[in-house]
């Protein structure tokens, strides 16, 4: 899996987007920038083997064991 950051002007400054989720609201560009490169390399780091839950949005309720080892490869567009 890949997940793709992407600095845009959004909301009278610059944001990072991930899909169609936007960041807070930086100032500058370069600003957005590091806060895209950052939360990229944050995503990439291995954590712990742990269970979690979620919901689908038919309302379901789902339980798996997620892989801290299981992490993916990130860019960052600009």
């Amino acid at each position: 899996m890949k997940v793709i950051y992407r600095v845009v002007e959004h909301d009278g400054g610059w944001a990072y987007k991930v899909g169609d989720v936007f960041s807070e609201t930086f100032p500058s560009h370069d600003a957005a920038l590091a806060a895209a490169r950052r939360a990229a390399g944050e995503q990439r780091v291995a954590g712990e083997t742990r269970g979690i839950q979620y919901e689908t949005s038919d309302g379901t309720w789902h339980e798996e064991l997620a892989s801290g080892q299981d992490r993916p490869d990130t860019e960052v567009r600009d």
